[in-house]
Parts: C-alpha cells; sequence; structure tokens
C-alpha cells in the first residue's frame, strides 16, 4: 500500500508491525510513502511515458523529476534514474529571494504559521496570494488611493475570506461586477475605481505567482538536459493543483479567487504565462504541459504495484 503520511499512517503503521488488529481495522504493509507531486508525475507517466516532472500548483507548491542516478551523490551506483522530490517550496529560506520580496511578502511571511520557512511557496501558492493582495490593498487605502481611504474591520482581519463566495462569481461573467460584490461582502464602499485597482493588484500578484513558478520549474528542466548533455531536451511535465487548473472551486481563499476572476483566469491566465516563462527561460527544452485527471491516487497505485513486484521477484530470488 502508498500512502501519504497522515494519523491515519501512525494507525496503518501499529497494525503492520503485527499488534493485534480488531475487526474494524486492518493488516496492511507500507511498501511506498508517496506525497501527491510523485502521485502527479507518475499518473501522468502512465498515460504519456516521456512525463518525468511533476509539478503541483495549487494551495502549495512543489516539483519531482528523474534524474540520472549518477548525479545522485547520496546514493551507490551509476544505472536507471531515481526520482527527485525537491520540496522547492523551501527555496530562499537562506535568504536568496529577498532582492525580490516585497513589504507585503515580508509580512505575510512574518505573521504566517512558519516565518522564516517556504519563502518561494508564499510567493507562488493559492494559500497565501489572497493574504498578499489583502496586504497591498490595506496598503493602498492606508494612502488614501482606495475606498475613499477608510479600512473596514473585515479587511483588517486575517483569513476572513470563505469559499462561499464561489458561486456567486461562477455565476456572473462580468469581472468588474464580480469585483464590486466580492468588496461588498468585505463591508467595503467601492467605487468603479476601486474595483479597478483591484483588478489591477490582483492581476499582477497572479502574474507574479506563474512567472516565479515558471522560473522555477525553467531551471529544473535546464538542469535535466545539461546533466545529460543534451543540446535540446523533450520532456513532459505532469501538473496538478487548482491554480493552474483554475478551477474555481479551489480550496483557497476569496482574495486568490479574486485574482482567478479579475483577469479571466478562467481562460487559463495562470497556465498560459507559466509555460511562455518556461519557454523564454529554457528555449533549449521543449516541455509539453499535461493535466493529472485523476489527482495523485493512480500514481500511487502504480507506484504500489511496482514495489509489490519487485518484492515479490526479491522473495522468488531467495527461494
Amino acid at each position: 500500500m502508498a500512502i501519504h503520511p497522515s494519523p491515519l499512517m501512525r494507525h496503518i503503521t501499529r497494525n503492520s508491525r503485527g499488534s493485534p488488529t480488531s475487526p474494524q481495522e486492518f493488516d496492511l504493509d507500507i511498501v511506498a510513502i508517496v506525497n501527491d507531486t510523485v502521485g502527479t508525475m507518475m499518473t501522468c507517466g502512465y498515460e504519456e511515458p516521456d512525463c518525468e516532472i511533476g509539478l503541483i500548483a495549487g494551495t502549495g507548491s512543489n516539483v519531482c523529476y528523474m534524474e540520472e542516478m549518477k548525479n545522485i551523490e547520496l546514493v551507490d551506483g551509476d544505472e536507471g534514474k531515481m526520482c527527485i522530490n525537491t520540496e522547492w517550496g523551501g527555496f530562499g529560506n537562506n535568504g536568496r529571494l529577498s532582492d525580490i520580496q516585497t513589504q507585503y511578502d515580508i509580512h505575510v511571511d512574518e505573521k504566517s504559521l512558519n516565518p522564516g520557512k517556504q519563502r518561494y511557496e508564499k510567493m507562488t501558492s493559492g494559500m497565501y496570494l489572497g493574504e498578499i493582495v489583502r496586504q497591498i490593498l490595506i496598503d493602498l487605502t492606508k494612502r488614501g488611493l482606495l475606498f475613499r481611504g477608510q479600512i473596514s474591520e473585515r479587511l483588517r482581519t486575517k483569513g476572513i475570506f470563505e469559499t462561499k463566495f464561489l458561486s456567486q462569481i461562477e455565476s456572473d461573467r462580468l469581472a468588474l461586477l464580480q469585483v464590486r460584490k466580492i468588496l461588498q461582502q468585505l463591508g467595503l464602499d467601492s467605487t468603479c475605481d476601486d474595483s479597478i485597482i483591484v483588478k489591477e493588484v490582483c492581476g499582477a500578484v497572479s502574474t507574479r505567482a506563474a512567472k516565479l513558478c515558471g522560473a522555477g520549474l525553467a531551471a529544473v528542466v535546464d538542469k535535466i538536459r545539461e546533466n545529460r548533455g543534451l543540446d535540446h531536451l523533450k520532456t513532459t511535465v505532469g501538473v496538478d493543483g487548482t491554480l493552474y487548473k483554475l478551477h474555481p472551486h479551489c480550496n483557497t481563499n476569496l482574495l486568490t479567487v479574486i485574482i482567478l476572476v479579475a483577469y479571466n483566469l478562467m481562460d487559463q491566465t495562470f497556465s498560459r504565462i507559466l509555460q511562455e516563462t518556461v519557454r523564454k527561460l529554457s528555449p533549449q527544452c521543449d516541455v509539453t504541459f499535461i493535466l493529472s485527471e485523476d489527482g495523485s491516487g493512480k500514481g500511487a497505485a502504480l507506484i504500489t504495484a511496482v514495489a509489490k513486484r519487485f518484492h515479490s521477484q526479491e522473495e522468488e530470488d531467495k527461494s
């Protein structure tokens, strides 16, 4: 069985070690622990054999890729490839992103549950984009550029935006009206000019996130090309995550939804900008993107099947 680490993990692990089980419990063998990024790559790889990169662009952000064994110093052997889970959300923890962090990024980081950590993810994932937008709106309002200089108590409150407004946004196809509806829900007396400014802010934040994500992916594909000594690389990226798919039912806060709506992101703006960034920054790489329609579950099942096959073969060899 391949599973994601969770409280269930401890329950299954306890039983798999041989302790008594009740009729309601399962005695399972753990053969693999797979995160959503690796599962996505494997899911897409089942349909497209050239898929050797997995990308999550949603509430969180991460990438995995297949690396040549000869380039992995911590593992013996030079034959074949191994999946590398980059956990790239932690990029910048050493200060490497300081030059491009804004005052809003710094504020969001300092007020997060893990200040100083996951800085790249805090600039690219859906979990944080809405909070960045909120900080910008507060600053602009303080300067008298928005909402007649009046900051509502709701706008001051972190994490107040709920996904219950999604259906309202979906039912209204006029972007400006959608933004104004949301601003009304925030208790803000907005004008048309206010809505246009909010639209610009949301577009800037989401565009930056897509470009940063694309820059990271471009670095990965170029690394693969260079490590293999190729003049040109052709590869496929399997993608999952609501921010890339831009499904309106994403599990994120309301201001992130403004980002999706305000710039008509239902037309795949985030994914388009990400792909264009990869093409510009890695011109020697021909990168195809495919969506993971089944999430990471199929990939986890495939990994389990392969692991069990190898285990069975080892048992046969021993006998």
